[in-house]
């Protein structure tokens, strides 16, 4: 009797797994980004950066009549590159100059007027076609002095690195299709005060694209730093806490509601933190809660400028020995950026953190829209936002965390709904967020509440 009693319960317990497991939830993980990782490879990002290196100087003002050296010579074969990707994929990618002309002015880095030309490969969504996430790296190189754009500036590592790892994730992500637009970026005239990405958002900003997100690749080649340390593991992801351009309004609710360090451009952060975590657990990747290096600046500031989330992802430890120097021997220092400094397998690594998050991002539905939040002297939060009746969507994840917490730890999922009670989670005490969940497991950024819940009385 004990025995049937013991099975009947055991079938009890069975059954009711059974149901949990019957419902609707989605999978914790995406097989094929597993796949993405595997398939970057480290020697082709090395034939890559070892073609752009060779190119002499990548100055923006230099040659661009020759077929073998100069700023022109290395825009015309990026943009090869993407094409014959394309060609191998059926005309998968979308292929294109961008550019926009500058003058020269007095006491500026223009020493002679001259067109700043961007090349675009764009594979486009299948669902969502005018919805971008984009991947970026910069074609132009610099010496010492960024006005002599005759000299060598091989720029092996700024930014060779990031242009060689654009090129590679197209050729592996091209293998795919995916529900939202990837575009992968060289940038121009990022030494002389950031003109491609100034072209490039404007462009975007102008065609109406709606940005998910930029991620900037700027030295993603160098594991051994000016303060002693190799790690061919860590990486940094710069972001900025709040957008640029919001509104006097928007930075005044913040006082009352929290939120200093959840804009989008944060989110992105935090995603791409979550993909390495999930995907990559053996790279460290460290967010940086800062727009970018101290008093410095990268492409994805114009983005940012314009409203568009974005990031750089970059080496951990810089050798300043090796950036922005004319090649030369001095005191027994090495410098200048060359070939020989330039680690391949951690930079296969860093594109892989760009593909991954690329990845997640494009195959999940659209971020959650009009998302509130209420609570005030409650013993529980209330999440609510537009509804939608996209197919794609399994379901929500209602995230929260600590204040002081730089990562969303704590989630619950719920589908079929727009609005969600957290019964016993104090809104006092935590932040909360709302990504959108895919069938096949893959998430949106995670969505601040911008407002509060207006009850009907």
């Amino acid at each position: 009797m004990k025995k049937v009693f013991k099975t009947m319960c055991l079938l009890g317990l069975m059954a009711a797994f059974q149901t949990i497991s019957a419902q609707d939830a989605p999978p914790q993980v995406d097989t094929r980004i597993y796949d993405i990782v595997n398939a970057t490879s480290a020697d082709r990002i090395e034939a890559d950066i070892r073609k752009l290196a060779n190119f002499g100087t990548r100055n923006t003002f230099s040659d661009t009549v020759s077929e073998t050296r100069g700023i022109g010579a290395a825009r015309r074969w990026i943009k090869s590159e993407f094409e014959k990707i394309s060609q191998e994929c059926g005309g998968c990618l979308e292929v294109f100059y961008q550019r926009d002309f500058v003058e020269k002015t007095e006491g500026s880095r223009v020493p002679h007027s001259t067109w700043i030309v961007n090349v675009v490969a764009v594979l486009r969504g299948t669902d969502y076609p005018n919805s971008y996430v984009m991947m970026s790296g910069d074609i132009d190189s610099r010496a010492s002095n960024t006005m002599n754009f005759e000299i060598d500036a091989p720029g092996a590592n700024d930014n060779a690195s990031g242009m060689a790892g654009a090129i590679e994730a197209a050729r592996v992500m091209s293998k795919y299709k995916f529900k939202h637009s990837v575009a992968f970026v060289g940038l121009s005239g990022e030494e002389q005060g950031l003109f491609g990405g100034k072209g490039l958002a404007k462009f975007a900003q102008d065609n109406k694209w709606e940005m998910i997100g930029i991620l900037n690749n700027d030295m993603i080649g160098n594991i051994e730093g000016v303060d002693g340390v190799i790690d061919n593991r860590a990486f940094r992801i710069f972001s900025e806490p709040t957008p640029a351009n919001e509104t006097d309004r928007q930075r005044g609710a913040r006082r009352f509601a929290g939120g200093e360090v959840d804009g989008i451009s944060r989110q992105l952060a935090r995603y791409i933190h979550g993909q390495v975590k999930t995907y990559m657990p053996e790279m460290n990747p460290m967010m940086i809660y800062r727009l970018d290096r101290f008093g410095r600046g990268g492409h994805h500031r114009p983005f940012n400028d314009l409203g568009f989330a974005g990031v750089r992802i970059m080496e951990a430890h810089e050798n300043y020995t090796q950036q922005h120097q004319d090649i030369r021997v001095e005191d027994g220092i090495k410098y200048g950026d060359v070939i020989e400094a330039v680690n391949f397998p951690y930079a296969k690594k860093l594109t892989a953190v760009n593909a991954i998050s690329m990845a997640g991002l494009a195959w999940a539905p659209p971020a959650p829209k009009d998302v509130r939040i209420g609570g005030a002297v409650r013993p529980s939060t209330t999440l609510q936002w537009a509804e939608t009746d996209d197919p794609n969507i399994a379901g929500y994840k209602l995230y929260w965390r600590l204040t002081t917490s730089p990562t969303w730890d704590n989630f619950k999922f719920v589908s079929g709904v727009n609005e969600h009670t957290l019964e016993g989670i104090v809104i006092d005490n935590y932040y909360f967020g709302v990504a959108a969940v895919g069938k096949d497991g893959n998430e949106s950024a995670v969505v601040f509440p911008a407002q509060q819940i207006r009850r009907r009385r």
